[in-house]
């Protein structure tokens, strides 16, 4: 039994701003509850080891309980219990035995343990969970940490740069800078190390505008990863939505992170957060009791209407978060406004976005979540990004998300691969591609920048390995390679994996360079992977979740520097030439000069033939959309040939006063920029994309 702790002064309190407030004189606690009997409040020792003190808190308005603790600190440590029915069946499953993280904490103090004492449920019930568990769990959980009073960010000041102009550069914090040379030894692998010099000059000279990160909300180890000796190396299963990983932490700590931030602005750079809201790390009705099942289980998930003991699953993870529900999303919205107006952050990708706008009866364009951000003065100012699938009933929305979003376009990335690899029938869907994806986007008023486009990102195979593996090898991962995707639409050149053929290898680098080629060349948001600008290898494991080591991160040593310059020249090439980033759907339509902004050729210079299902090649020519000034919409000519054999291509009349310069060309990445003097048959040599850019003609 627990020992009585000393009684606490507490009075009343505020319940307008949830979590732990401090102002100076004490602080306030609030937290959200509509199902429970009573919230205590505990405090404990600074090394979190011992309950110093519990107390109720003394008052509830509407569902938030609140008390105000004369006296106390920032710094102080805390957790909440929750009394409150258990059961399961009727999806109750408060237990006091069990400390309970704030969902609104800033930071933790300690780890957590994937250990049975956290288990909301007595294993020894014969029918798993029906029984509460009467062992406590404060000796296995980090303590939420009261903050000191935020600090508005009053750091270099957003970028706001245009989708038009974007580059996004997807990457993990201690993936991109572990291994690089240039970054202090005592900075790698943390947020501080993405605003070191070498990091910053590196995306800038590459181009990129905006870096994404991949999950740096808190988050927890699975306990099957545990006990293989691997962790959650990507981050994807989160608990905190306000505090920091703590395993990234520099040397200065969460000013460390709010510096780097400010130095990537002050380069230009936009940072993105990977955000994951669709479920939580606490799984499903067997996993453990950290905060949100204790507080109010039947609140802040999703449960089956025909038996309120299980999750519905949309997610994949065991549970899905009620983002529906008024409270959690409020707590989702505040979380989102902390990391702008506190922490400098410019935008978010959302992982199974499709979850966020499920309403009780199902995916809701017009859903509480997406009206909210709409509305509210911060976010609607930040770019937002959706991965526009989650696996529940009708779960796949590409396309169909609000029309400022951006959407990952997975078929984008299918067919690319699909057509520098030789399938049939792939021509057309690349044609589609490379004006961005209309078919899916172009509606209600979106524009083309909706269409993220990429051909590899974190889940999945590198750029590398799409070229040099058949098939994935996650051996490593510990599941007998039963984990990741089986569905690569990739292929190896001949020999699967590592080889010395010569000629392989050359034709694996070309692949590489006529699918980054199809990412920048193409309308809409380009996206690359980190390390695929460098050939970067995972050996052919698709889904290096847990592979917190030498597989997942960039190896800074073993750069191939020749397809470092073509993405360079390729990123140069996009932000030169207006025309390639288009703020209008093209579709022929005619200009004031009585041109089409957008006409398609044959290599021989005729019509084309979309249903021939060999058509392995063709020429885009793009004057730029009826809204652009002609003056400054440039032409540029793409020429694809997919096939297995050298062909020419006979060049269409550029505009007036320009003549053809032929820019960029996959299979001769070095060559230099040439006036073309014969539009007749300019040679395209096989597999490979060849641009040309209408240059003014001097006297």
């Amino acid at each position: 039994m627990h020992e009585a702790a000393p009684i606490l002064s507490i009075v009343a309190g505020d319940h307008t701003r949830l979590g732990a407030i401090f102002d100076g004189q004490g602080v306030n606690f609030a937290v959200f509850s509509e199902n429970a009997t009573k919230i205590e409040l505990c405090l404990f020792s600074p090394d979190g080891q011992r309950e110093t003190a519990r107390v109720a808190l003394p008052d509830r308005t509407g569902p938030v309980w609140h008390g105000y603790v004369p006296g106390l600190k920032s710094g102080a440590l805390y957790g909440y219990r929750a009394h409150g029915p258990y059961e399961p069946d009727r999806g109750h499953r408060f237990n006091p035995m069990k400390l309970l993280a704030d969902p609104y904490a800033r930071a933790f103090h300690g780890e957590w343990h994937a250990a049975k004492e956290t288990l909301g449920y007595d294993l020894a019930v014969p029918e798993r969970d029906a029984g509460p568990s009467q062992i406590d769990s404060a000796q296995f959980v980090p303590k939420s940490i009261v903050p000191e009073p935020e600090t508005p960010w009053s750091g270099t000041p957003a970028p706001r740069r245009s989708w038009s102009e974007t580059v996004i550069y997807e990457a993990h914090v201690k993936g991109l800078t572990q291994l690089h040379p240039d970054v202090p030894e005592n900075l790698r692998g943390t947020y501080e190390a993405l605003g070191c010099d070498a990091i910053i000059a590196h995306l800038k000279k590459l181009g990129v505008t905006a870096l994404e990160l991949l999950p740096v909300h808190a988050f927890l180890d699975d306990g099957f990863l545990v006990e293989r000796g691997l962790t959650n190396y990507w981050g994807y299963n989160s608990l905190g939505f306000f505090a920091l990983e703590p395993r990234y932490l520099g040397p200065n700590g969460v000013d460390g992170f709010r510096h780097a931030v400010d130095r990537l602005h002050a380069a230009g750079i936009e940072v993105i957060l990977d955000v994951v809201f669709n479920h939580t790390a606490e799984g499903d009705h067997r996993g453990p009791t950290l905060s949100f099942r204790g507080l109010d289980n039947a609140a802040y998930y999703t449960l089956q209407a025909s038996h309120s003991r299980y999750y519905v699953n949309d997610t994949g993870c065991g549970n899905t978060v009620a983002v529906h529900h008024p409270f959690v999303l409020r707590m989702v919205l505040d979380s989102l406004r902390y990391w702008v107006t506190v922490m400098g952050i410019d935008g978010f990708r959302f992982d199974l976005a499709t979850t966020l706008g499920r309403e009780p009866h199902g995916f809701d364009l017009h859903g509480g979540f997406f009206d909210a951000v709409r509305q509210d003065p911060v976010l609607s100012r930040c770019k937002m990004i959706a991965e526009p699938w989650d696996i529940g009933p009708g779960g796949y929305q590409l396309g169909g998300f609000p029309a400022d979003w951006g959407e990952w376009n997975d078929r984008f990335r299918d067919t690319t691969r699909k057509f520098w690899r030789g399938d049939a029938h792939a021509a057309r869907e690349l044609a589609g591609n490379l004006l961005g994806t209309a078919s899916i986007f172009d509606h209600s008023g979106r524009k083309p920048y909706s269409s993220i486009n990429f051909v590899a990102a974190h889940d999945g195979f590198t750029l590398a390995d799409v070229t040099r593996y058949r098939e994935k090898h996650n051996e490593a991962n510990g599941e007998s390679n039963a984990d990741g995707h089986g569905h690569n639409l990739s292929d190896n050149c001949g020999v699967e994996g590592d080889t010395r053929d010569t000629a392989i290898l050359a034709r694996r680098a070309q692949r590489a360079r006529n699918l980054l080629a199809t990412v920048f060349l193409s309308q809409g948001t380009p996206m690359l992977l980190a390390g695929d600008e460098l050939g970067r290898t995972q050996r052919g494991n698709n889904n290096t979740y847990c592979q917190d080591n030498e597989t997942s991160w960039i190896n800074w040593a073993d750069a191939d520097s020749g397809l470092l310059d073509f993405a360079k020249r390729l990123i140069a090439l996009r932000r030169d030439n207006p025309v390639l980033r288009q703020g209008h759907y093209l579709h022929g339509r005619l200009r004031q000069d009585e041109l089409p902004d957008v006409e398609w050729f044959s290599l021989k210079g005729g019509a084309l033939n979309w249903r021939d299902s060999s058509l392995d090649g063709f020429c885009l020519l793009i004057r730029g959309g009826v809204e652009s000034a002609l003056s400054q919409s440039g032409t540029v000519a793409i020429v694809v040939n997919g096939g297995e054999s050298d062909k020419c291509v006979t060049l269409p009349d550029p505009t007036a006063d320009q003549q053809w310069k032929r820019v960029l060309d996959t299979a001769a990445p070095t060559a230099p920029a040439a006036i073309v003097t014969e539009r007749n048959r300019q040679p395209i040599a096989t597999h490979s994309l060849v641009v040309f850019v209408g240059a003014q003609v001097t006297a």
